[in-house]
């Protein structure tokens, strides 16, 4: 058996927990991420390298969107981009998991460049509206505060989880895990950074896509209001 073959196989045994995770993270992203990470680990790549070729991926697609006019050729293109940077960005954890456990600097760096790309995707959207307003229908001045509304549901969201699960009280060691809900998994879908890559496809759409992006963004910050609220909730009941 192969190197990649028994990454894959001891990968199978080391997953996270699907709580609290969408179906397409769950069915699509980390599948991906396991082939990569044990394509990785043949190739000896370390978690952090592999890290910056999620990024690499990512903001080449993000540059993209900013500099380029819309068409149908480069929604394709950066939705790709996206959809692979995803991956890889699953990839990193996943690698760290079966090389014996990551590292503090690098669960850092992995942050660092998750929330450097939502504030940068976000704000290509916007100079993509400015620059190029025939081809995406956003002649009017307030096209503009789509992109940062959506930034900030976005960004708020992403720290917001990430310091929950840090203060919140941790499960007694040995106790089991929650199963899954499906029907929450299906809820998160239009939440979920994979499924929102996916309209990217529709930037050869011009108004079609400023419209596709506006009603997630509007989905996103009613999310966001019911995560805060939850959140609040649940840290209300941990003892300071």
């Amino acid at each position: 058996m192969g190197r990649v073959d028994t990454a894959l196989q001891e990968l199978r045994g080391a997953q996270k927990s699907a709580k609290g995770v969408s179906l397409y993270s769950r069915f699509v992203n980390r599948p991906a991420g396991r082939y990569l990470a044990a394509g990785a680990y043949a190739l000896g790549l370390t978690p952090n390298q592999v890290t910056l070729v999620s990024a690499a991926f990512s903001f080449a697609a993000v540059a993209a969107v900013a500099l380029c006019a819309p068409s149908w050729a480069l929604g394709i293109a950066v939705w790709a981009a996206l959809a692979v940077g995803f991956a890889f960005d699953s990839a990193d954890g996943q690698l760290a998991r079966l090389r014996g456990g990551g590292s503090a600097a690098g669960e850092w760096l992995d942050h660092v460049v998750d929330a450097a790309k939502l504030t940068a995707l976000h704000a290509c959207v916007l100079i993509a509206f400015y620059r190029f307003p025939e081809g995406y229908g956003t002649t009017g001045d307030g096209w503009l505060l789509v992109p940062l509304g959506f930034q900030f549901a976005a960004v708020v969201t992403f720290f917001g989880g990430l310091l929950t699960e840090k203060l919140k009280a941790k499960p007694a060691p040995g106790s089991p895990a929650a199963a899954p809900s499906t029907l929450r998994a299906v809820a998160l879908l239009p939440v979920d950074y994979g499924v929102f890559c996916v309209v990217f496809v529709l930037l050869g759409g011009g108004r079609l896509f400023a419209w596709a992006y506006a009603g997630l963004g509007v989905v996103a910050g009613l999310f966001l209001l019911a995560f805060l609220a939850k959140w609040f909730r649940e840290l209300s009941a941990v003892p300071r």
